[in-house]
């Protein structure tokens, strides 16, 4: 691999450090817009994320491992899945469908197979819930991870079963002979029993999830909101909108599980008028506005010159995994139609010119030096500490007004972390730089294989991720579904979700400026 004083990265960055500004002029096409005619790339890039994602998946089970190696060995197949791994090999797999890399018949025994296996799987009976851990192989509910024999306390993530839920959709949509096995599992899914309609009311928030057995969590709050036996919640709700949660809330607003309100409760961004959110990462801008009789806040936090909805920490798969199944951008034309490019277009420019990498795109993964870490744009982020996009964590501490003081900004930034599959979910966005910036990477570093791209770069030091992620795999490959197959899986889930959500999303205004 490279070294610091030779990486691809300084080439990368003497030949495009000019022509940054002028590029950044056509990073955001009209809402919607993908390339019209599809870079050659991405066919053979489907081609290769498919092959990962069918090495992924046991063939008994048909359910998604977590993570396998490089060379896509059985051997090297994770022993852990979860709600959303399983949610991405399901339409994954109605997305190579779509694409022809699968046939037909071959497609309905695969999503058969593994629609089986969940209706086999242990859940919450109350909720209908899933838990976080299962074993591939036989569909067992994990109390111990294999590897390092470390306790699984029995968990159910309102995010995770989001995802699964979601899959089970798409797959209800796309296959009329498994319409209704696909849709019974979807429709016991209760998410209105994470709903805390006390917080931030009217609209109330989700709770992270819960525990059926104690946890021994001194945050863990005992109660059941649709009464019955009590479980143990999360401490936490999911405060901010715009982070991939929201599609838990639109699945529960879609099935009249929580009321329509609920889409004003999470927060764009905190108000303005209190130093009680200072901890945040800088002051917002913004107004109150009320929608249906509910009044928020509508705050956008600046970054270089721009005003943008953050994320909790700033990483792309937040802001933009959810676009991958629901038509966000297209039904609202005044908040995410503006804020989905524009937070693409920050990042292309962090990466590019802020930050110095050359390369762009930084989302939560496996970390090159080992683990995994969530990576991002530390000034994107609602939370204080933000996601950082490099090795060394720099952070920019920014100022709250009249609240507290901000820092220097860094002068250089460390080993970049760019994880392609944030160039994937920018596809749609930004369709040239994505495109470009991958081409980029796999021409620089040994950063693909016939799986397609690894999970991460750290682009100063030549590291390169060793493993496959299922989540990642899955967004790439929904991400080529759709620009290739014509928006195959917004269709379908846009079809369910347009009469309850349409009119909601229409109606806001985010307080965005490019």
């Amino acid at each position: 691999m490279p070294t610091p004083l030779t990486s691809p990265m300084h080439r990368r960055t003497f030949l495009t450090g000019s022509l940054a500004s002028g590029a950044l002029a056509t990073a955001v096409p009209s809402a919607g817009a993908t390339p019209r005619r599809p870079a050659p790339e991405l066919r053979t890039w489907a081609e290769q994320t498919w092959r990962c994602l069918d090495a992924l998946t046991v063939p008994a089970t048909g359910l998604a491992a977590d993570d396998i190696g490089a060379d896509l060995s059985t051997a090297s197949r994770g022993h852990q899945t979860s709600p959303t791994n399983i949610g991405c090999g399901l339409w994954s797999t109605v997305a190579a469908r779509e694409l022809g890399l699968l046939d037909r018949g071959e497609a309905k025994r695969r999503l058969a197979r593994t629609l089986e296996s969940i209706a086999g799987l242990e859940r919450h009976e109350q909720s209908g819930m899933y838990y976080n851990w299962y074993d591939p192989a036989d569909g067992r509910k994990l109390t111990e991870f294999p590897t390092s024999g470390e306790v699984v306390k029995s968990f159910l993530s309102s995010v995770d079963n989001g995802w699964l839920a979601a899959a089970l959709l798409v797959v209800e949509r796309a296959e009329p002979s498994l319409r209704r096995q696909a849709r019974d599992l979807r429709c016991r899914m209760d998410f209105g029993f994470s709903w805390d309609a006390a917080e931030n009311a009217p609209g109330g928030q989700l709770r992270g999830g819960f525990w059926d057995v104690d946890p021994d969590e001194d945050a863990a709050v005992v109660g059941n909101y649709r009464g019955g036996d009590p479980v143990w919640y999360t401490g936490h709700h999911y405060g901010a909108f715009n982070t991939e949660p929201r599609i838990a809330s639109y699945l529960g607003i879609a099935a009249g599980q929580i009321p329509p309100e609920h889409y004003w409760g999470p927060v764009r961004t905190f108000p303005d008028d209190s130093c009680d959110y200072s901890w945040t990462e800088t002051e917002p801008q913004g107004s109150w506005r009320t929608y249906g009789g509910v009044r928020m806040f509508e705050g956008a936090l600046p970054y270089r010159g721009k005003l943008v909805v953050p994320t909790w920490g700033g990483s792309m798969f937040e802001a933009l995994m959810v676009p991958l199944l629901v038509p966000e951008d297209e039904w609202g034309a005044r908040s995410w139609r503006r804020n989905h490019p524009l937070y693409v277009q920050c990042h292309i420019e962090h990466g590019m010119q802020e930050a110095g990498y050359g390369y762009w795109g930084s989302s939560p993964s496996n970390d090159p030096a080992g683990g995994y870490r969530e990576y991002g744009v530390d000034q994107l982020g609602l939370d204080g500490p933000g996601y950082t996009s490099d090795e060394e964590r720099t952070t920019v501490d920014q100022a709250f007004e009249g609240c507290r003081p901000g820092s220097p900004a860094p002068t250089s930034y460390g080993d970049g972390v760019v994880t392609p599959h944030a160039s994937f979910l920018a596809l749609r966005y930004a369709p040239d730089q994505a495109v470009q910036n991958l081409r980029n990477l796999a021409a620089d570093f040994d950063c693909t294989t016939d799986g397609g791209f690894l999970d991460a770069i750290a682009v100063r030091s030549g590291r390169v991720s060793d493993r496959f992620l299922a989540l990642d795999q899955g967004m790439v490959m929904a991400s080529l579904g759709n620009a290739l197959g014509g928006d195959v899986l917004r269709r379908h889930v846009g079809a369910e979700f347009s009469r309850t959500l349409r009119p909601l999303m229409q109606q806001e205004v985010f307080a965005t400026r490019g």
